[in-house]
């Protein structure tokens, strides 16, 4: 004899089957890239200029990098993992042919003003000193200060960049974040 059916049931989806569907439509959201809101074609172009743009910030900051490791080759075990990071980011964003993914030893310390004069030539802010400062803390401090102005710029870059783009920026501004700490106050 087959059970009555429960008073408490209802007409619809079950919370299993909501469930199990939930990710598959993420997933197929996911997939679509996001609107820009404005016109096709400005909507590409903005994004391939915020992708280019992201490239070559993390590309400036690379060469950044290079030059602390050449003027302050204590440093270099500390740095080469957050240099190799910050080329992953380049690559990520499109970039990277610039950087490769392990800092040149014949970088010397006069790079350090072609990479500042790089980050001046990319809109990023122009750093107080064109060489690489004479003292490990200092040099730490100043990496920091590059990493902490390029992730708060990729935050405010968040809101005009479809939902793709959108999600690296903010991914690669957390990792940003995080080198600042590991710079400032963590060991690398």
């Amino acid at each position: 004899m087959p059970f009555p059916p429960s008073p408490r049931t209802r007409s619809g989806p079950r919370r299993r089957s909501l469930l199990a569907a939930a990710p598959a439509a993420l997933a197929l959201t996911a997939c679509t890239g996001g609107d820009s809101g404005g016109p096709a074609g400005d909507g590409t172009s903005a994004a391939d200029r915020a992708r280019a743009r992201a490239a070559r910030d993390s590309e400036g900051l690379a060469e950044r990098y290079d030059a602390v490791i050449a003027a302050r080759p204590g440093l270099a075990g500390r740095l080469r993992p957050l240099r190799e990071e910050v080329v992953r980011h380049a690559r990520a964003f499109g970039g990277g042919r610039k950087a490769s993914p392990s800092a040149p030893p014949s970088v010397s310390p006069s790079a350090a003003s072609s990479a500042s004069g790089t980050s001046r030539a990319l809109g990023a802010s122009p750093s107080p000193s064109a060489a690489v400062p004479g003292n490990d803390k200092d040099a730490l401090a100043g990496l920091a200060a590059a990493e902490r102005e390029l992730a708060d710029r990729r935050v405010k870059a968040l809101g005009g960049v479809p939902g793709e783009l959108a999600r690296l920026l903010a991914s690669v501004a957390a990792a940003g974040a995080a080198h600042v700490y590991l710079l400032s106050e963590g060991e690398a």
